[in-house]
């Protein structure tokens, strides 16, 4: 006799080659017309689902996780980041939790030199220029339009995980001074290779740098990281780059800099409070906004969607997924 599917419950609409093996390997659930589903939705998701397959925008905290079915016992996070689970939760009740590591650091870290390159030479401001019909261009200018030269300048990564020293090759590639601040000292080959100097005091790094770019996960930790105290140190010249959670940052503090011109510009592909974003960032010529675009590649979503049905089909089969998250990895 066959043996029956277990029923995957999939919170978002994922490419169609995932959706298509999903459906062939399990029970599968899908949204197919893409709506975020609401909490009484996620709740009902989770009260009979044997796998929950949410995403990053989907909240699964312990008031969802408290109606679950006894039959939930994988949540098999879509996205890298676990800050939308409640894994203390989760762990009480005997849910295992995975993610799908690994498979986005080259796309992340091209979003992030491109963000690092648009904002000091103002590439979206002069799109906008060109575009709108009311505008009228007069050609070059010797003093038009002048941004500023990033061959050089100080880089300060916060958080050399796979994605921070993926963007410190491709900016060292660029003739930027490579410095960061993490946790612990990369291992030394790692610095050596990207000529990288270590900072331990965060405070003393943000002083320096030209350009700083956020590559760290969200966790309590590093909630309002760059707080409004720390914002101020940096120089009235620099620049801030963040492809990671909007949460690090303290937006309302960002806008009132960006606003009073304390800071020279920044590039924002996530937010504190999204979908909504402070409009003070959003009228501001010298912010580069993207709607959490740096893992938006065809290859990086199908890749995510095969870590997904791995780690269900490992667990099924009675062993521990290959990518399951534990409290002391973060």
């Amino acid at each position: 006799m066959p043996t029956k599917k277990p029923l995957v419950v999939v919170t978002r609409r994922l490419p169609d080659v995932v959706e298509t093996r999903m459906r062939e390997l399990f029970n599968a659930e899908l949204n197919i017309d893409d709506h975020p589903m609401s909490r009484e939705e996620l709740i009902a998701a989770a009260g009979k689902a044997e796998v929950l397959v949410p995403t990053v925008t989907d909240k699964i905290d312990a008031s969802v996780l408290s109606q679950a079915g006894d039959q939930l016992k994988l949540i098999a996070n879509f996205g890298t980041g676990v800050d939308n689970i409640d894994l203390e939760t989760a762990r009480n009740r005997g849910i295992i939790v995975t993610n799908t590591p690994g498979v986005l650091t080259e796309d992340t870290a091209d979003m992030t030199m491109a963000l690092i390159l648009a904002v000091p030479r103002r590439l979206a401001e002069g799109t906008s220029f060109l575009k709108n019909p009311e505008n009228k261009w007069d050609g070059w200018s010797p003093t038009w339009m002048l941004g500023h030269r990033i061959f050089g300048k100080r880089l300060g990564i916060i958080g050399m995980g796979r994605i921070g020293q993926a963007v410190a090759r491709r900016a060292k590639a660029f003739g930027l001074q490579i410095h960061y601040h993490n946790r612990h000292k990369v291992a030394a080959e790692i610095e050596e290779e990207l000529e990288a100097t270590y900072w331990d005091s965060l405070d003393q790094m943000l002083a320096r740098m030209d350009i700083v770019s956020v590559n760290c996960p969200h966790t309590p930790a590093t909630y309002h990281l760059l707080s409004a105290r720390r914002l101020k140190l940096l120089k009235p010249s620099a620049y801030l780059v963040n492809t990671a959670r909007g949460e690090v940052i303290d937006e309302n503090a960002l806008a009132r800099m960006v606003e009073e011109g304390q800071i020279a510009g920044a590039g924002l592909d996530v937010f504190e409070n999204e979908p909504a974003v402070n409009p003070k960032l959003l009228h501001s010529n010298q912010v580069v906004v993207l709607p959490h675009l740096a893992s938006a590649t065809v290859e990086g979503r199908v890749d995510m969607g095969e870590k997904v049905i791995i780690n269900i089909k490992t667990f099924l089969d009675g062993h521990s997924p290959p990518d399951r998250v534990h409290q002391a990895m973060l």
